[in-house]
């Protein structure tokens, strides 16, 4: 197998494990992790626009994410407001239980982000970031990657 071919099914492999574990780990709460990370990202930013919201999501592409928000709302974990300055542009915030929800997924990432670091443990990741970082930061999921990123430093 050639070298691009087992980094791409690794990648695949490790993506679709993770996954499996996330949506094991929320099962209970009764949410995917789409909407896992709805939640959080409204929890970390506070007030987002459906605009603003679509530009940081990783699990979906486009800056629309209508249905996904419209699920959460429906299920009382997202309040949807028009904004008061354009009423074409809608708010999106969490609700109290949105909130109590955000904090239970934020520790079932940190448990997820545990496991990463024992398996990364004493391994050079900083090549493995640049790596991805270069395969993915034209492409929609890495520019919603990178525009996180950027708000966090």
């Amino acid at each position: 197998m050639r070298k691009a071919e087992h980094l791409r099914f690794a990648i695949l492999a490790a993506q679709r494990e993770g996954n499996r574990l996330l949506i094991q780990a929320l099962k209970p709460h009764g949410i995917t992790p789409s909407q896992a990370e709805v939640l959080r990202l409204l929890q970390q930013h506070g007030t987002l626009s459906l605009n603003g919201l679509g530009q940081l999501l990783v699990c979906e592409s486009g800056t629309n994410p209508s249905r996904l928000v419209d699920r959460a709302v429906a299920a009382g974990l997202v309040e949807r407001r028009t904004d008061a300055e354009d009423r074409r542009y809608l708010q999106l915030s969490l609700t109290p239980e949105g909130e109590r929800l955000a904090i239970a997924v934020a520790r079932i990432e940190e448990d997820l982000y545990t496991s990463i670091d024992a398996a990364s443990e004493g391994l050079e990741t900083d090549a493995l970031l640049e790596f991805l970082h270069n395969f993915v930061d034209t492409l929609p999921s890495g520019k919603a990657l990178n525009k996180r990123l950027s708000l966090e430093g």
